[in-house]
């Protein structure tokens, strides 16, 4: 498998990000998001805690808490009460020092990343990949991920100019994409059928996934797949980020061939929690 290089993109991406937080209004600080119940301050103060966490744990080899219970439920359930125990401590903490804390801990935490070996197994798996072990090129296109959608959540927010440029794009949906065949996991079809999935717009692609002998693996894109589907590449990254409701996707995207299992494809995410 080619490696999805991004790790030379991460001071481009949090250069964004610390330009946008300086630029915002004290009023936009309070705006809602699509992370739900977290407004712009909330995110922000979720990437912070994202580059604390990898560097006590990975570089410093401190974990602090660990879940009781280690299945994937078990695990999301913790992640959640995590990030959410560190929001709300975070209220506490003004604009003006979370920036600051942002650019000075992005810093060391892309000087951490950029030193692993890419090929090396990465402490943590890619669980929503359903991989059990995932090596660290995979692990740091993972973090790019979550470091551009969390920054797109805010510029939604505040409706500030997007990331959607081939660049910086692109490498987010080959990584989302990763997850296809997993995604499919419990879905049964013909031998040789192919799904397609087309993402339209300057950073988009075309992925397929065929079913092999019981199984959904990668393959080369087809001239008659089974079943096609096509999303708006500003839409993409909401669908796979639980930003969008798949029925809400569904009345956006355009299908050809089977539309229940093109439509599957809407299911995907490609976050932990």
């Amino acid at each position: 498998m080619i490696p999805i290089e991004t790790i030379y993109l991460f001071p481009t991406l949090d250069a964004a990000l610390i330009d946008l937080l300086r630029s915002l209004k004290p009023e936009d600080w309070a705006k809602p998001t699509l992370a739900r119940r977290w407004c712009v301050k909330d995110v922000a103060a979720h990437l912070w805690d994202g580059n604390l966490r990898t560097l006590s744990m990975l570089r410093d080899g401190y974990f602090g808490e660990h879940p009781a219970d280690t299945s994937f439920p078990g695990i999301v359930s913790f992640l959640n009460d995590l990030n959410a125990s560190w929001v709300k401590a975070a209220k506490r903490i003004s604009p003006k020092v979370l920036i600051e804390e942002l650019e000075s801990s992005g810093k060391e935490y892309y000087e951490y990343l950029k030193q692993l070996d890419l090929m090396a197994p990465a402490t943590f798996s890619v669980a929503w990949a359903g991989e059990e072990v995932s090596k660290n090129w995979f692990h740091i296109a993972r973090e790019y991920t979550e470091k551009w959608h969390h920054q797109m959540q805010i510029r939604e927010a505040v409706g500030a100019n997007g990331l959607l440029s081939s660049e910086l794009y692109h490498p987010v949906l080959q990584t989302f994409m990763m997850a296809l065949p997993h995604a499919y996991q419990s879905v049964r079809a013909e031998e040789n059928d192919v799904v397609q999935v087309s993402i339209t717009g300057e950073g988009g692609g075309k992925w397929s996934i065929q079913f092999l002998q019981q199984q959904w693996r990668h393959c080369p894109l087809s001239d008659s797949p089974k079943a096609q589907i096509e999303i708006g590449g500003t839409d993409a990254w909401k669908i796979f980020t639980k930003g969008i409701t798949p029925e809400e996707a569904l009345k956006e995207v355009s299908i050809s061939g089977d539309n229940s299992l093109a439509a599957y494809a809407l299911k995907m995410v490609t976050v932990m929690a």
